[in-house]
């Protein structure tokens, strides 16, 4: 993993500078000396091949001996880099290698170099041979080319050390200039570690640019512009969080006013129509004329099927509010099937079909809820039925049985006008119809199948749909059972006195209590709670779901201030679709008095634990 800290512009700027500026005057010293000395050695070499073409011709001369001597001292004093003359005899040609070649290889490597120049004599000289125009010798000059350099640095070091200082001047004015872009980043940096070291800053800091270089200046306005559509969009995300904060606390009230108003609505269509009915059944058709009595079939008709349609909502409703218990007893299949066929063959006939039944196992004895199951059998039955213009409809009853439990799938199939395969997930919508046209040939409210899902799905049971447009439909029912037997637990609350304070509806909640054996006392007036509890004493008093939070709260705290010795545990009740706001209530209940929070729970064994838990903690 790479530790290393994030290397900033200008620091990077700086030492890319350095580090060029650094080799830029090494190179420079190293060409230069290189060059210069190199220039330098072939000036010397030329200026002693010069004098050494002298020497050889005062040497060819006759009686020239004091002379030459006097030269070559001369040269060695005057002439540092020659280290020595000598003067040899040979009649051998001496071959010169290509000085010019060596010339850079000497002047940087070479300590001494040696030059041999051929000396040519006459008849009357004395030192060299007495034969005209022969070769008798060489003269030998030998370099001290380690002083030559020495000396030559001595006298270009002041013209290197200013053109060293003047490189180095002329870099640090481009690092200057370079360095007033750096000086604008390093300003858009430190706003932006400020922004993000301060997350909830609201005022952006002053960001100088000095030097305004076009790119810069795009830059810092764009994180201007960026910075301010930030704030508007917090200024939008808190007024929206405010929003949703009121529209959050007025679903808690809603959800309340709908649950009222549903138990309302429902009560009083249900007792309306109950009263339509009773008037009907009073109704003596004996001293009703023909169309009288037509007109009283078409109203009985119509109010059964509201009826039936006003029974699945409030059945739905119930469901999804987890108001329907299951009650788990022994039941024989075979004669739940034969009440099916016996209710439907009437109908099924008259309407022209042919009723087909297919049992695959022997008389049993199961355990479940045969009531919810027979109301699953018979809207799918009736749903057969009303889509089926002409054919048969068939019943299939198959029963498997494991070690412990059984499996009992029964399956309605119909020669019908079938369902479209894009329509399969959406019949178990509560009110969707295939044709939801005001012409519409089949009738219905669309509740049956949502009706069947949610039953089995309460039962633990699942449901295929098979269906083929034009050919027909295949539904098929698979419920699990288990062979154990469960009425034990019902005594289980024996003993356990309990008050359940309602406001419309006492609900399913109070049957489960007293099936587990709970002693239940129902009131739905405040006073009459607080009246009972200060006369006799109980181990609970439960809230039920349709009261208002505030009111429990309210009357929580009447009982907590009049509480002596003994200590009632206080119970709140909440449906299903209130767990998401229950941060919204749960304090305030807790703060008055209400020890449990809890959703409503319709199940024995569940409910059962529950009650035992807190029981024992209290």
């Amino acid at each position: 993993m790479n530790n290393r800290p994030h290397q900033t512009l200008p620091t990077l700027i700086w030492h890319s500078i350095m580090q060029t500026m650094v080799l830029a005057v090494l190179a420079g010293l190293l060409v230069s000396f290189i060059y210069g000395f190199v220039h330098y050695y072939k000036d010397t070499r030329q200026h002693i091949q010069d004098l050494a073409t002298l020497l050889t011709i005062s040497a060819s001369i006759a009686d020239s001996t004091d002379i030459v001597d006097e030269q070559i001292h001369f040269l060695l004093e005057k002439e540092q880099g020659i280290e020595s003359i000598l003067f040899y005899t040979t009649s051998q040609p001496i071959v010169e290698a290509n000085q010019l070649r060596d010339d850079w290889k000497n002047a940087l490597f070479a300590n001494t170099v040696s030059f041999n120049y051929p000396v040519v004599g006459d008849p009357t000289n004395k030192i060299i041979s007495p034969k005209e125009d022969a070769l008798v010798g060489y003269l030998n000059i030998t370099l001290d080319v380690a002083t030559l350099r020495e000396n030559w640095i001595k006298k270009n070091l002041l013209l290197w050390l200013m053109t060293t200082l003047l490189a180095i001047i002329w870099a640090l004015f481009i690092l200057r200039k370079l360095n007033w872009p750096s000086k604008d980043i390093a300003n858009l940096t430190a706003a932006c570690d400020m922004v993000i070291k301060n997350p909830d800053i609201e005022q952006l800091p002053l960001i100088q640019q000095r030097f305004e270089f076009q790119e810069l200046v795009q830059i810092k306005q764009a994180f201007i512009t960026l910075f301010d559509r930030l704030q508007i969009a917090k200024q939008d995300y808190q007024a929206l969080a405010a929003f949703e904060q009121q529209l959050h606390h007025k679903d808690v009230s809603l959800d309340v006013q709908l649950h009222n108003f549903q138990s309302m609505i429902t009560h009083e269509l249900k007792t309306s129509l109950n009263a339509i009915v009773g008037g009907l059944q009073l109704l003596d058709d004996e001293k009703l004329n023909h169309e009288q009595r037509d007109a009283v079939d078409i109203i009985r008709e119509g109010s059964e099927k509201l009826v039936l349609t006003l029974d699945q909502i409030i059945q739905l409703n119930q469901i999804q509010k987890g108001q329907i218990s299951l009650h788990v007893h022994e039941f024989n299949p075979l004669q739940l099937i034969a009440d099916l066929l016996a209710e439907f063959e009437p109908a099924i006939k008259k309407k022209g079909l042919t009723l087909i039944s297919h049992i695959h196992h022997n008389d049993y004895i199961l355990e479940g809820d045969a009531e919810r199951i027979q109301q699953i059998l018979a809207i799918l039955v009736s749903n057969a039925m009303k889509f089926t213009p002409a054919g048969q409809i068939t019943i299939t009853s198959q029963l498997t049985h494991f070690d412990n439990s059984n499996r009992w799938q029964i399956s309605v199939k119909d020669t019908g006008i079938g369902i479209d395969s894009s329509f399969i997930e959406d019949i178990f919508n509560p009110f969707f119809q295939v044709d939801s046209s005001q012409t519409r040939q089949y009738e219905g409210s669309g509740i049956g199948l949502p009706v069947v899902k949610q039953m089995a799905q309460l039962m633990g049971a699942s449901i295929e749909v098979d269906s083929t447009l034009g050919i027909g439909t295949n539904f098929t029912v698979t419920i699990p059972m288990s062979n154990q037997h469960h009425s034990q637990q019902q005594q289980h609350l024996r003993g356990l006195k309990i008050i359940y304070y309602y406001y419309h509806e006492k609900g399913l909640l109070v049957d489960q209590l007293q099936h587990l054996g709970a002693d239940v006392a129902c009131y739905q007036h405040e006073q009459l709670v607080i009246d009972e509890v200060h006369a006799k004493q109980f181990d609970m008093l439960m809230f039920a779901e349709d009261v208002f939070p505030r009111k429990a709260a309210s009357l929580a705290s009447h009982i907590r201030a009049a509480e002596t010795e003994y200590r009632t545990l206080l119970v709140f009740w909440y449906p299903q679709q209130q767990a998401k706001y229950l941060a919204d209530f749960e304090f305030g209940l807790k703060a008055a008095g209400i020890d449990y929070c809890e959703v409503a729970k319709y199940e024995d064994k569940a409910l059962n634990d529950l009650l035992k838990s807190w029981l024992t903690w209290s």
